[in-house]
C-alpha cells in the first residue's frame, strides 16, 4: 500500500468555478508526485466544465472507493447517478444540492480516515442550506461533524497569517460576541496550530483592537480595556506570546504584521480585507483546531466568471499544498513524540 498522502476534494457549487480551478490544478502531472487527489462529484459534471476550458485531454480515473485510487492520476468518485442541470453563474438549489452531496461524502471519508485531508471548493452559503446543513459556512459545519469544541478560521500565506475571533455573523452582533473567554480560546488554537501545523516553536501573535484606534484608552469604546487587554494578559500568563491590542489601520499600513507569526483579528472583515489585499491570489483558508485537516482557496464561487475559463487556480493550488504540508508536519510531529532523537529535524526557532 502506498504511503502517498490522499487528498479529498469537494467540488463546491456546480454552477461556479470550483471544478475549473480543480481541473486546472490537477492538469499538472507533478501534483501526483506529492499526493493522490480524490475528487468527489461526477465525471459528467466535470466533463461539462472541461468543455468550457481551452485545454487538451484531461480525464479522471473513476473509482468507487478511496482504496481503488490510482496514485499517479487524478481520481473521481461519482457521488450521484442522475444527470445534473448546470446553469453557470446562477445561484440556485441545484448548485447547493450537489455541493452538499460532494462535501458530505468527502467529509465522511476524511473522518473515517480514508483520506488524509480535505480541500473544499467554494459553496454558495445560501443555496446549500438544507435540513442537514444549517450553518453559516464550511467551517461551522465541519466543526460540528468532527465534534470539535471550537475552531479557528485561519487565513494563511507566505507573507501573513490572520485568524478571527468572530466569523460569519452580522456586524451588529460582533461586540457582544467578543468575550475574554472567546479571545483566549482563539489564541490557544492559534498558538497550538502555529506550533503543530507550521512548526514555529515560540509563536508571536499580534491581537487587534475592536474599536478605531484600539479604543484610545476608553475614549472610543471600552472593549479593549474591559475585555481584550485582560485576555491578552491571561494568554501571556498561560505562556502564549500575545501582544496588543493594535489599531487595525496603522498595523497593516505600516507592515507591522511582518514582525509577528500571526494576527488575531476581532471580526471577519477586519482580518480578511487586509489579508486578501496582501496575499492576493495565494491565500488559503485553513480551519485550525480540528482533529482533521481542511483547507480551501480564499475566494468564493466566482459566479461572475463561471464558464469563461478566466479563473485563477493559484489559491486552490496553494490550498492543496498547504494541506499536504500540514499533514506531513502532523505525521512527523507524531513520530518525533514517539522518537525524541529525531527532534533535530524540527524547524529551528528564531532564538
Amino acid at each position: 500500500m502506498s504511503d502517498k498522502i490522499k487528498i479529498g476534494i469537494s467540488i463546491g457549487d456546480v454552477n461556479g468555478i470550483g471544478l475549473e480551478v480543480i481541473i486546472k490544478t490537477l492538469m499538472d502531472a507533478k501534483i501526483m508526485d506529492y499526493c493522490t487527489p480524490i475528487v468527489y462529484g461526477h465525471t459528467k459534471v466535470a466533463s461539462f466544465h472541461h468543455k468550457t476550458m481551452d485545454i487538451d485531454e484531461f480525464n479522471f480515473n473513476v473509482i468507487n472507493d478511496t482504496l481503488e485510487a490510482h496514485n499517479n492520476r487524478p481520481n473521481m468518485i461519482n457521488c450521484w447517478e442522475e444527470d445534473v442541470q448546470i446553469e453557470l453563474g446562477q445561484a440556485n438549489t441545484n448548485g447547493g444540492k450537489y455541493a452538499f452531496i460532494s462535501l458530505e461524502r468527502a467529509l465522511d471519508d476524511l473522518i473515517a480516515g480514508k483520506t488524509d485531508a480535505l480541500v473544499t471548493a467554494p459553496i454558495n452559503k445560501h443555496t446549500i442550506q438544507n435540513e442537514n446543513f444549517q450553518f453559516a459556512g464550511h467551517t461551522e459545519y465541519i466543526q460540528s461533524k468532527t465534534n470539535a469544541e471550537d475552531s479557528l478560521m485561519f487565513l494563511v500565506s507566505e507573507d501573513i497569517r490572520v485568524g478571527v475571533v468572530t466569523g460569519h455573523i452580522p456586524v451588529s452582533e460582533i461586540p457582544e460576541k467578543i468575550t475574554k473567554e472567546k479571545i483566549l480560546s482563539k489564541l490557544n488554537l492559534m498558538n497550538q496550530s502555529l506550533k503543530k501545523d507550521f512548526w514555529i516553536q515560540k509563536p508571536k501573535i499580534a491581537v487587534l483592537g475592536l474599536n478605531p484606534h484600539a479604543g484610545d484608552n476608553g475614549l472610543i469604546g471600552n472593549e479593549e480595556l474591559e475585555t481584550i487587554i485582560p485576555a491578552i494578559a491571561e494568554a501571556n500568563a498561560q505562556g502564549i506570546f500575545a501582544f496588543g491590542p493594535y489599531p487595525a489601520d496603522g498595523f497593516f499600513a505600516a507592515h507591522t504584521y511582518a514582525q509577528f507569526d500571526a494576527v488575531l483579528a476581532m471580526y471577519h472583515d477586519q482580518g480578511l480585507i487586509p489579508f486578501k489585499q496582501i496575499a492576493f491570489h495565494n491565500g488559503v483558508n485553513f480551519t485550525a483546531g480540528l482533529p482533521v485537516v481542511r483547507t480551501s482557496p480564499d475566494h468564493g464561487t466566482g459566479f461572475d466568471i463561471a464558464g469563461k475559463n478566466s479563473a485563477s487556480a493559484s489559491s486552490f493550488r496553494e490550498a492543496l499544498f498547504t494541506a499536504i504540508k500540514i499533514v506531513e508536519r502532523r505525521k512527523e510531529s507524531a513520530e518525533l513524540v514517539s522518537n525524541p532523537l529525531k527532534l533535530s529535524k524540527f524547524s529551528k526557532d528564531r532564538d
